[in-house]
């Protein structure tokens, strides 16, 4: 059996942002909670929907006291200061990091015996959807606004704890590429690898089948096309962006993921590495690992990266291909090609520990032992 999980509506398209007012009015919403993080809120990417919602007088709240890789403590201030609003649903705006503590803060509100926090990680049991949420994503990457996953950080125990949960998905997600539009290329380009790993991880993992094949391969070609010259500022390569990471987003969360995202987890809590950073570090590196693993998905994958000749390829050609082309892209949109000046040698050890222990392990499609691990860590310092 299999289980697909997506928004029950999705806009999509420059502007946008306007049928947030139609969607309040239509579900008789009273009041917004609206999370987003205060370097959005400080350049004025945030003003644009409060902008229509002033437009409609309709009333919010907002809290910006959200990390860029949130925290316990974040999520435990938003439930406070959501109760304390009186607020009736939730409109997430920001990238990953906003998304995810506004899932986090709608699941306790209505289901307040995680107040916790530390205990939503995994598959939580909750019984109740959580507050509703409208997602307005301001990067082209994390796909949180179809996804029914968050990730939260535990400072106190250095390591980030994957939330899996049905009742976390937006109701409503509005993915306007007039609100991508202020990313600086580096952010475009690392949210951008993160959205390709979604796409590569989510067609590879043990989980993955016809349904969402289909949109991690279509994913893997418009990224392959279009992410250049999205963090070139091109306009229309932007949008396809959004789209692409929506699409990778329809897959992976209904499959799971692997150990490019557990890794990446680890370098995030201990480093505050940017997430999509630390995916497009590891990416061609853990292909090499898991190609033997794949059958002849990294021909399918090479084709979609828009390398020619794939059917002529043996299959070592064709797995070799498709680990290229993906480093190439990384390093054309300007993200290091290794982790030295991230990784102290001494962490090692509890990196791959903490890599072990994330919820994205058991989807990756070969079984890494912690040896594995650390050496895969240590082959690109």
């Amino acid at each position: 059996m299999a289980r697909i999980v997506l928004n029950e509506t999705s806009y999509h398209g420059a502007g946008c942002i306007a049928e947030i007012v139609g969607e309040v009015q239509r579900r008789g919403f009273k009041k917004a909670f609206v999370c987003s993080d205060p370097d959005l809120v400080k350049f004025g990417v945030t003003k644009k929907v409060l902008d229509v919602l002033d437009g409609a007088k309709l009333k919010y709240t907002l809290y910006s006291d959200i990390k860029p890789n949130p925290t316990i403590a974040n999520v435990q201030n938003g439930v406070a200061a959501c109760k304390k609003s009186g607020a009736d649903y939730i409109i997430a705006i920001g990238g990953g990091s906003s998304m995810d503590t506004a899932k986090a803060i709608g699941i306790i509100m209505t289901n307040p015996e995680y107040a916790d926090v530390r205990s939503l990680e995994g598959v939580a049991p909750t019984k109740n959807p959580c507050l509703p949420i409208i997602a307005v994503p301001t990067t082209a990457g994390t796909a949180a606004e179809v996804t029914i996953n968050y990730v939260i950080t535990d400072v106190e125990k250095q390591r980030k704890f994957v939330c899996v949960d049905v009742h976390d998905i937006p109701v409503v997600a509005v993915v306007d590429s007039d609100m991508m539009s202020t990313m600086p290329k580096s952010l475009a380009a690392a949210t951008g690898m993160d959205a390709l790993t979604h796409a590569i991880e989510g067609y590879i993992t043990k989980a993955a089948w016809e349904m969402t094949d289909m949109f991690h391969l279509k994913a893997i070609e418009i990224i392959a096309n279009n992410l250049r010259g999205a963090v070139g500022k091109d306009k229309t390569a932007m949008e396809n962006m959004a789209l692409a990471q929506y699409v990778a987003g329809m897959g992976f969360s209904n499959v799971g993921l692997g150990i490019v995202h557990s890794m990446a987890h680890a370098l995030g809590a201990v480093y505050d590495t940017p997430h999509g950073v630390a995916n497009a570090i590891l990416l061609p590196t853990v292909m090499a690992y898991n190609a033997d693993a794949t059958g002849d998905k990294y021909r399918d994958i090479a084709r979609a990266m828009g390398v020619k000749g794939t059917e002529s390829m043996t299959q070592a050609e064709y797995r070799k291909a498709a680990c290229d082309a993906v480093a190439l892209l990384s390093k054309d949109v300007g993200i290091p090609q290794n982790l030295k000046g991230i990784v102290k040698e001494q962490d090692i050890e509890f990196l791959a520990q903490s890599a072990m222990d994330d919820a994205c392990r058991p989807g990756n499609p070969k079984d890494p032992t912690k040896e594995d691990i650390i050496a895969l860590y240590k082959s690109l310092l």
